[in-house]
């Protein structure tokens, strides 16, 4: 409210209505301050506060654009001053715009913090050849920048030298910053802790993340959602029907029936102004924006106000498995020795055959034996064969030849005979999903390593979340069937499709909106594009950096966390709830009014507080949805 009030506008819009209350008291005991006094003031209110009203209504009336809600308000306030009601002309016109007023408020709030950002955001940047500072617009790909200890990183790039913590919360939502090391991507509006960092730039400034987010988030607001193209719709034939009714109300008494014109003429401005469609047109686009608002300060970008109201309605949400319920880092879950061999044995062979492999199960060997202090053995005669295994010559072991691959490839190289034991082992693993490779020394196996993608932390209690919201969990994936039914298995999901194409994620998706209408796809939104397309939602995972997720996707969940997705459903199931409320509200009180101008038993007072009390109470009611929160354990 202090943020309100520190608007001019407001301000004196505040002091307006204080100055007119008092008269309009006085004048429901039909009490009247003398004209010479109450005319100057009125009349300068109306002037200064309303002719903005005027000259919209007036255009309107020119092009019979029916659905301006100026037009309707204009005719009102012309019909109170002919009347000589000045306290409610007066009223008409204060209270109108202190709605249109509260409408600017919540649009911009919304828009706000996105908009400081921006501004924030450096607008030179210095680069490494030269030390020479220069507009970000004209740095180009390629071009190594220096950002110092605390300063915001102005441009997309990754980092090339040296390391540091930077804050990413204006991002991705995240409130822990992030270790930066070489290779690391670097994005725009984020800021950097302290330490020195060398940046190779990635993306032009109009092109960056930061850029990207602020175009779709304005984009998103242009975006009708159904409710306010109904309502639009509604307006175009629902203006002209009542200021026909209101003519009639005025023709068919007074000239037909011969009654007095003043008071018929009352009850058809009464009927107009209960009648003006402000409370429908105004709550729809506040709602909208006020949730946009609070899903971007919580790393949330969503693409239009459309996909926000059908995430209302999702009934079924489809998984892919890799990078969404998992990490998609393989790790290593397990190993088994055999023949007297220990893990470090095992360990250090496998991590040292693989030091030269760029493979990602490479990288997780060797990273393990890093994490539990084994010295990796050294090898010679290093030999890759694509597809199977490694192989070469240990200069530590007693025997020197070393295998590594699956159990087919050992077998291939060594004519050597595997018990029962170690192939039940193996069979037991790959049951689970996991990969396993098998290490031996000569003819002799020395053990088998388990290899997994590590499931999510948070995906268990997010997949029993989106149950209790009512909604289906199903996971369609690339991966084998094995893999896809074990993570199925530990996340209770009852329906699994695996070994699918991209187009067959796609089919997929078409036959689950057949079943629940409503499908939500949650992807890595590369692999995934067709399936994320053809959702009736599609939701991209760690998207931050990637203009495939954020372009195939409609809504992007910018800080890579599954915590949001349970977050997201309940932001867009009371965005439909307030946004239905407010409509119903507004229709249900307009309705008793306007039966009550119908038989002349209304009067404008009523009709001017009925109509601009539901404005403010909807505008009000949509704001609530910028401080939205859930529960901070499950983002509920």
């Amino acid at each position: 409210m202090k943020e309100l009030l520190r608007n001019k506008k407001f301000r004196w819009l505040i002091i307006a209505l204080a100055v007119t209350i008092p008269f309009l008291i006085l004048s429901f005991f039909d009490i009247h301050a003398y004209l010479w006094i109450e005319l100057p003031i009125f009349l300068a209110i109306i002037i200064l506060v309303g002719r903005k009203i005027f000259l919209s209504g007036l255009k309107s009336l020119i092009k019979l654009r029916f659905s301006n809600i100026n037009f309707l308000m204009t005719i009102a306030i012309a019909g109170a001053l002919y009347l000589r009601q000045f306290e409610e002309a007066v009223i008409i016109v204060i209270l109108f715009s202190i709605g249109e007023s509260l409408e600017e408020f919540g649009i911009k709030r919304s828009k706000k913090a996105l908009e400081n950002l921006i501004e924030k955001t450096p607008k030179t940047a210095t680069l490494k050849e030269g030390k020479k500072e220069v507009p970000i617009e004209e740095i180009d790909i390629a071009q190594i920048i220096v950002v110092k200890p605390g300063d915001i990183i102005p441009m997309d790039g990754k980092v090339v030298y040296g390391n540091s913590l930077v804050d990413e919360s204006s991002i991705t939502g995240e409130p822990l910053p992030k270790n930066k090391y070489n290779d690391d991507s670097v994005y725009a509006g984020t800021i950097n802790g302290n330490g020195y960092l060398e940046v190779e730039v990635l993306k032009k400034a109009k092109d960056n993340t930061l850029s990207k987010i602020a175009e779709l988030t304005y984009k998103a607001t242009d975006k009708k959602i159904s409710s306010q193209k109904f309502i639009e719709k509604f307006a175009k034939f629902y203006t002209p029907i009542v200021i026909g009714t209101a003519i009639l109300l005025v023709i068919i008494p007074v000239v037909i029936l011969k009654n007095p014109f003043n008071y018929w003429f009352n009850q058809a401005l009464t009927l107009l102004i209960i009648s003006c469609p402000c409370a429908l047109v105004i709550s729809t686009p506040v709602t909208v924006f006020s949730a946009l608002g609070n899903a971007t300060k919580n790393g949330v970008l969503i693409k239009g106000g459309k996909f926000l109201e059908e995430m209302g309605k999702i009934k079924a949400i489809a998984f892919d498995k890799t990078k969404t319920l998992t990490l998609g880092e393989p790790e290593i879950s397990d190993i088994v020795t055999f023949n007297g061999f220990k893990n470090e044995d095992v360990l250090a062979c496998a991590a040292g055959l693989e030091i030269f492999s760029e493979h990602p199960i490479a990288k997780s060997l060797i990273d393990k034996a890093k994490e539990l202090g084994i010295d990796t053995h050294k090898f010679y005669d290093f030999e890759s064969i694509t597809g199977k295994g490694v192989k070469g010559q240990c200069t530590v072991c007693e025997d020197s030849a070393h295998f590594l691959g699956s159990l087919k490839f050992i077998k291939e190289q060594q004519n050597i005979k595997v018990d029962r034991e170690i192939i039940d082992k193996i069979d037991e693993y790959e049951k689970q999903g996991k990969t396993v490779i098998v290490m031996s020394e000569n003819a002799t196996i020395k053990g088998i390593i388990a290899i997994t993608d590590k499931m999510r932390d948070e995906a268990k209690s997010i997949i029993e979340n989106i149950k209790k919201l009512g909604i289906k969990p199903v996971i369609l994936t690339g991966d084998t069937n094995a893999s896809a039914k074990y993570i199925a298995s530990a996340l209770s999901i009852e329906e699994t499709k695996a070994s699918l194409l991209p187009q067959d994620k796609a089919e997929e998706i078409e036959r689950l909106k057949q079943k629940y209408r409503s499908v939500a796809m949650l992807g890595d939104g590369v692999n995934d594009a067709p399936a994320l397309a053809s959702a009736s939602v599609g939701i991209s995972m760690g998207s931050v950096g990637s203009d495939v997720a954020i372009e195939n996707s409609d809504i992007a969940l910018m800080n890579d966390n599954l915590r949001t997705l349970p977050y997201l459903l309940k932001l867009g199931k009371k965005s439909s709830a307030i946004i239905k409320f407010n409509i119903i509200a507004a229709i249900l009180i307009k309705f008793i009014v306007l039966i009550l101008a119908t038989f002349g038993l209304s009067n404008l007072t009523l009709a001017i507080f009925a109509d601009v009390g539901v404005t403010i109470f909807v505008i009000i009611n949509g704001l609530r949805l910028f401080s939205f929160k859930t529960n901070p354990e499950s983002f509920l």
